[in-house]
């Protein structure tokens, strides 16, 4: 019925928009009749007067008979005219009617194929919440996401000897002393920065287990966030436990906060997360981990949830000042290029010895990508991803703008 419907109103509309071609047309013909009646009424009125000149005598007969038949001839020419006239104008109308019309039926029914749903019914508010409600409920459990997973979770790291040798140490005295915490601790930290995400979700679980009620709200964040790691990045209700039970403790834990607001993205309900995210992201420092990934999705979480929202300034990005972009524009192309690239060493050179945040990382790599010096740009994203290891949701900063630097992302560890 709906369908059927929508099909009637939209045949209606084009009825309509027909009519008003069609009545524009009668309007033309009609104002194109009256200037040629007009014309011919004046060379009737003349051949009159002709006559009543010839009749007064004010008018020579030869004279007369002249003009007579001068005005004859422009009299015929009109009437000629007005009927030529007539029929082209109405054959134009028509063609050009015809053509409006189905120039207008064929884009619409184009664009409504391709960006429209055909058959698809109306989704009213309580029906979209209704699916969201269901495609929450209706999550695989962790140990499927895991599983699923598998085939897209990077290869775990391979240590250098001492450092394998020393993980192998510390998983034998968690295995000794289950119920050692700072063991756990470690166990979970130092398995997650090389990768182990099921070894390290477990450490965290039993870590959590052993603290009972003492278990922090960071303490299940970080089982959560190690438990969406492992799910290649979706949130299982599970995880969803640990996030409301981190809340539950500290509602401003950040990581709790952020992964939340992925969660209801990820099951349609874009108006949480950008509730969410917003405050999170605007009474956050600059260099919280979430901001990143929150900066690269905020703008089209608010679009999908029907948010007007611009994207503040990232108050971690300084560009040159006002007199160095006037010098730059006075520079030969040489001394512009080579200002360029002392600013892009200068950027290198503090991230290698003081560090900074992935939003600057990330543009040392886009500005490598820009100079073509694409073999450094590969070695310093390969530098960025083992500096942020153990962040998911920065390295995926850091993938996105290596692939728009058109980076292989094949090459990186």
């Amino acid at each position: 019925m709906e369908m059927i419907a929508f099909w009637i109103a939209a045949g209606g509309m084009g009825l309509a928009i027909l009519a008003l071609f069609v009545l524009a047309l009668i309007r033309a013909r009609a104002e194109i009749a009256s200037a040629s009646e007009y014309d011919l009424k004046v060379y009737r009125d003349q051949l009159a007067e002709i006559d009543r000149d010839l009749a007064r005598g004010t008018l020579p007969a030869d004279e007369a008979d002249r003009q007579r038949t001068e005005v004859s001839r422009r009299l015929l020419e009109a009437d000629r005219a007005r009927t030529a006239g007539d029929t082209t104008a109405s054959t134009r109308g028509i063609a050009i009617a015809t053509t409006l019309i189905l120039a207008l039926i064929g884009s619409s029914y184009l664009l409504y194929t391709r960006l429209g749903a055909p058959g698809y019914p109306d989704l009213p508010l309580a029906a979209r919440l209704a699916m969201s409600d269901e495609l929450r409920a209706n999550r695989p459990p962790q140990a499927e996401m895991e599983a699923q997973a598998t085939t897209t979770r990077p290869t775990p790291a391979q240590p250098d000897a001492d450092f394998a040798q020393l993980m192998d140490q510390l998983r034998a005295a968690v295995a000794e002393r289950p119920d050692d915490q700072r063991g756990l601790e470690l166990l979970a930290a130092n398995e997650a920065r090389l990768g182990n995400l099921p070894a390290a979700r477990a450490a965290q679980e039993q870590l959590i287990r052993l603290k009972g009620d003492q278990a922090t709200a960071a303490d299940h964040a970080a089982l959560a966030e190690l438990m969406i790691m492992a799910a290649g990045g979706l949130v299982s209700a599970e995880a969803e436990a640990e996030l409301t039970q981190a809340l539950t403790l500290d509602a401003t834990n950040g990581t709790a906060r952020y992964y939340y607001g992925l969660m209801a993205a990820q099951v349609g309900r874009f108006d949480r997360t950008f509730g969410l995210w917003e405050p999170l992201l605007r009474d956050s420092p600059p260099d919280a981990p979430w901001i990143a990934p929150i900066r690269a999705q905020i703008a089209d979480v608010a679009a999908r949830a029907g948010i007007s929202y611009t994207l503040p300034p990232d108050p971690t990005l300084s560009g040159p000042d006002a007199d160095a972009l006037t010098a730059a524009g006075e520079m030969s192309e040489q001394d512009r290029q080579a200002m360029v690239e002392g600013m892009v060493a200068q950027l290198g050179t503090r991230l290698a010895t003081e560090g900074g945040s992935v939003e600057e990382w990330a543009r040392l790599i886009s500005s490598l990508a820009v100079l073509n010096r694409m073999d450094e740009a590969q070695e310093i994203y390969a530098e960025a991803l083992e500096k942020f290891n153990g962040s998911p949701s920065q390295q995926s900063f850091l993938r996105e703008a290596a692939l728009n630097a058109g980076l292989d992302l094949d090459l990186a560890p």
